[in-house]
C-alpha cells in the first residue's frame, strides 16, 4: 500500500501531466487563467499540499474531467 506522501505526489504528477496536455507549459499561467492561487497550485502539482476533495473537484472541472476519468490512469 502506498503512503499518503506517495499518493499526493502521484496526484500532483497527474495534474501536471494533464495541464501540459491541455497546452499550459507554465503552472503559473494555468493558475492565473483559472483564478487559482499560484503557490497553492504549485504545491498541488508537487504533492506538497494537503489536497481537499473540493480543490481536486474544482481543478478537474476546469479540465472538464470527472473523478473517475482522473483516477482511471495510474492509480491502481
Amino acid at each position: 500500500m502506498k503512503s499518503e506522501e506517495e499518493i499526493l505526489k502521484a496526484i500532483g504528477e497527474r495534474l501536471k501531466a494533464i495541464r501540459i496536455e491541455k497546452g499550459y507549459s507554465s503552472y503559473e499561467t494555468f493558475a492565473l487563467d483559472h483564478d487559482l492561487g499560484r503557490m497553492q497550485y504549485w504545491r498541488l502539482e508537487k504533492g506538497e499540499a494537503n489536497l481537499t476533495m473540493r480543490t481536486l473537484i474544482r481543478v478537474l472541472a476546469i479540465h472538464r474531467m470527472t473523478l473517475q476519468e482522473f483516477f482511471s490512469e495510474g492509480f491502481n
